[in-house]
């Protein structure tokens, strides 16, 4: 039986892909993940160390939202995954395992409180999320204990409206591990990758936030998880495992990274830079043991020049 490189590197062979090669550009974290451009500047979610992080030109990171003092008040870890700004500029961002929405009041790192409570929805952790401009927050869900080893079960995507409600959307199927989530530059398309289906799944998306006709995007040669698009219609999607970074189409894989497994795993990616034509990457050793992953920092965010730009996909 192939092993999960060997099968990504047959389809990228079999596809006559062109590949693109990675450089490192900042390293010490524990698992990163949720690549965000926002503003001219690169974030993602240090998540075993409970904060946010921007990195500047020199891969210098700065903290810019910490959550570590809700530790005080609850018996679950406190881990940052998905986020994304309100049209007022507040940031918001997924606390995982306590299946809370935060906001960040714009003071200093730790100036979060609670925006909604996901818990009527949420079975176990919540994932990744991508706001609309409206302010629309669409979250996915683990939907068992991935940690502990549970059998994976499928679960429902949550909404959280402008206005703060909660809700779960009709007439949309549940998905097998939800991860990553993005919105089309038009906003007509919203794309998240089902992990353990292996497979991204596109729905149509109206203007007032609603989705029906959710139907297979791509197949995938293993097991995507963050995603992000970009203004051709692409989606480029981390395969964790696998050893490579691939851009999907309808018509299947189109562009590779590699990613050997020596220099990490790679979890998520995301088209930012000026020009927005900059493939980031996050990069991690250890997902399952969290304290593990935080005192030994072997993360690390890497960047590959493709020929495709983001544009104005979201997120």
């Amino acid at each position: 039986m192939s092993s999960p490189v060997d099968a990504v590197a047959a389809a990228v062979s079999a596809a006559g892909a062109p590949t693109f090669e990675a450089r490192s550009i900042s390293t010490g974290y524990s698992w990163p993940e949720c690549p965000r451009w926002h503003d001219g500047v690169f974030w993602f979610s240090d998540m075993y160390t409970g904060t946010l992080k921007t990195l500047d030109a020199e891969g210098n990171a700065t903290v810019v939202v910490d959550a570590n003092a809700r530790a005080a008040d609850t018996d679950v870890p406190i881990v940052l995954g998905g986020f994304g700004w309100l049209p007022d500029g507040r940031l918001i961002v997924n606390s995982m395992h306590e299946q809370k929405l935060l906001v960040h009041g714009g003071g200093g790192p730790e100036d979060l409180s609670v925006y909604a409570d996901l818990s009527e929805f949420a079975i176990k952790a919540v994932n990744d999320m991508v706001v609309d401009a409206d302010g629309r927050a669409y979250i996915t869900q683990l939907g068992f204990d991935l940690f502990q080893g549970e059998t994976p079960i499928t679960s429902p995507l949550i909404v959280v409206e402008p206005d703060g409600t909660v809700t779960k959307p009709a007439g949309v199927p549940e998905l097998m591990c939800g991860n990553g989530i993005a919105i089309s530059a038009d906003g007509s398309k919203l794309f998240v990758a089902e992990v353990m289906a292996q497979k991204i799944t596109v729905m149509d998306r109206a203007a007032d936030g609603t989705l029906s006709n959710a139907r297979d995007f791509a197949s995938c040669p293993f097991m995507p998880d963050g995603i992000g698009l970009d203004d051709e219609g692409g989606v480029w999607a981390a395969l964790p495992g696998g050893g490579y970074v691939a851009r999907f189409t309808e018509g299947g894989l189109t562009d590779a990274v590699p990613m050997p497994l020596e220099q990490g795993i790679a979890s998520a990616c995301l088209l930012g830079g000026p020009d927005r034509n900059t493939l980031y990457m996050t990069v991690g050793f250890e997902v399952f043991d969290f304290e593990k992953s935080a005192r030994e920092a072997l993360g690390s965010i890497w960047t590959a020049d493709v020929k495709h730009h983001g544009g104005t996909t979201l997120p």
